[in-house]
């Protein structure tokens, strides 16, 4: 993948049964904040309610590779994702070339 232009972080997980509330708020309050404050650009963000899928995939676009492999090396980040991680399981991410369409993974 170069490391000019956009990329966009895909991730994916499942919300821990019975600590939704908190996890929402913790979505609204802080983490979207972080993101931004990392300078990532919330993308989308959908649930799925039926199937096999995971229940949550979010998107976030970064300037550069470069630039989000600054940011995921970060203490930053790396804190960041240990506070998600209480509130969710299953978690995976990609990090792909930017589309300004809807992209996935499975």
């Amino acid at each position: 993948m170069p490391s000019t232009g956009p990329v966009k972080l895909i991730m994916t997980w499942d919300i821990r049964s019975g600590r939704e509330q908190e996890y929402f708020e913790f979505l609204i309050q802080e983490f979207i904040p972080a993101l931004q404050q990392l300078g990532l650009e919330p993308e989308d963000a959908w649930y799925t309610s039926y199937g096999d899928y995971p229940q949550i995939l979010a998107s976030v676009r970064a300037p550069s590779l470069d630039a989000l492999r600054r940011v995921l090396n970060s203490r930053e980040w790396k804190d960041l994702e240990h506070r998600l991680k209480q509130y969710i399981y299953n978690y995976r991410y990609r990090v792909v070339p930017y589309k300004s369409t809807f992209q996935f993974f499975r």
